[in-house]
């Protein structure tokens, strides 16, 4: 008898992050936040806990990230052309998971999303979702869920647009949450001390 097939979380670690340092020197994926970990991992940390089968989309030339994530047991990809846009590192990873039920896809520079959001969009992928999208006071975030049926899609994506072409498809299932977290991303020097002040907060 065989096993259902499995799902399989995809975080995409693979940008340059220019926003946040032009000269590329610093690394905003590498960034410390209140409790030490940096903020990749803290996305990685939420993305296994939901799920556990995860792999990482990372550049070749991010060392130290490649063992700060497999150290959370993590498995890590490298896409070697991931300068040319989103696209190909995320079509690099569904190639490698092609055999998976379905995807939840997160950003490495969210760390802000909550367990419970992410537990919501993969509970309505499992229940027949085809496409699941969070919503938090009426706009979309992140991360965003796909079932297998749209994988030949996702492979023809091009460029920088990730998979935003799809998320306009009336067969798109948003999922209300109570999460700011899906739309706060570490993009600036700004946004990171915005996220540090937040944890500091009491019940942050």
């Amino acid at each position: 008898m065989t096993s259902p097939p499995r799902w399989t979380g995809i975080l995409l670690a693979a940008g340059r992050g220019r926003r946040f340092d032009a000269s590329g020197q610093q690394d905003k994926l590498l960034q410390k936040l209140a409790d030490g970990l940096s903020v990749a991992q803290h996305s990685a940390q939420n993305l296994l806990a939901v799920m556990p089968h995860s792999v990482a989309m990372l550049r070749p030339d991010t060392p130290v990230l490649a063992d700060q994530l497999q150290a959370l047991g993590i498995d890590c990809l490298v896409c070697h052309d991931a300068d040319a846009g989103m696209a190909n590192s995320l079509k690099h990873a569904l190639r490698a998971t092609a055999d998976s039920a379905g995807w939840l896809i997160a950003l490495a520079d969210m760390p802000a999303v909550h367990l419970s959001t992410m537990m919501q969009l993969f509970d309505a992928l499992q229940a027949g979702a085809g496409i699941a999208v969070p919503v938090y006071q009426g706009r979309r975030g992140n991360p965003v869920g796909f079932a297998h049926q749209y994988l030949s899609q996702l492979l023809y994506l091009q460029g920088d647009v990730g998979a935003r072409s799809l998320l306009h498809s009336d067969l798109v299932t948003q999922v209300t949450v109570d999460d700011p977290g899906i739309h706060e991303d570490i993009d600036t020097p700004d946004a990171l001390m915005l996220h540090l002040a937040a944890m500091g907060k009491p019940g942050a």
